[in-house]
């Protein structure tokens, strides 16, 4: 599956939960979505969690 399919299905469930169920079902399922990738980026090992937490705190990486 290709990104672009990927991200159509993606924007297609979250207007449907906005349409169906509203603002506040839509944010929560967007919350969830964003969580579950940043966790499955950390499991797959494409994630470095020193480098988040230092972009956060405003540290720059030379990489």
């Amino acid at each position: 599956m290709t990104a672009t399919k990927f991200g159509i299905i993606i924007g297609a469930v979250l207007a449907l939960v906005w349409i169906i169920f509203g603002f506040w079902a839509f944010f929560f399922v967007l919350i969830a979505m964003i969580v579950g990738a940043v966790i499955g980026r950390f499991v797959d090992g494409k994630l470095d969690v020193g480098t988040l937490v230092g972009a956060f705190q405003g540290k720059r990486s030379s990489s």
